[in-house]
Order: structure tokens, then C-alpha cells, then sequence
């Protein structure tokens, strides 16, 4: 899984292993790219989307 990711520091990608947790900071632009299966838990506070 890869984690893309912009914000006031640029653009970064983080790859991500089973059982790693990716926290994106408030205001960070990101999404995920599944690289083959996955199951992906996202949890979203109220009105951040």
C-alpha cells in the first residue's frame, strides 16, 4: 500500500506494510494506492471530507 501525501512540506510517498498506521496531519491532501490486495481501515474525523 502507498500513501501519497501533499501538504505545506511538498509531495512524499510512504509505503506501508501490514499492520503500520499512517496518521496524515490536518490539512494534508492524501490518498491510498493498493499495491495488489488490501484491506484498508480509514477512520475520518466529522467534516474533514
Amino acid at each position: 500500500m502507498l500513501i501519497h501525501t501533499r501538504g505545506t512540506g511538498g509531495e512524499r510517498t510512504v509505503a506501508l506494510k501490514a499492520g503500520d498506521i499512517f496518521h496524515a496531519q490536518a490539512g494534508d491532501e492524501h490518498f491510498a494506492e493498493p499495491v495488489g490486495e488490501a484491506r484498508i481501515l480509514v477512520i475520518e474525523k466529522e467534516g474533514s471530507v
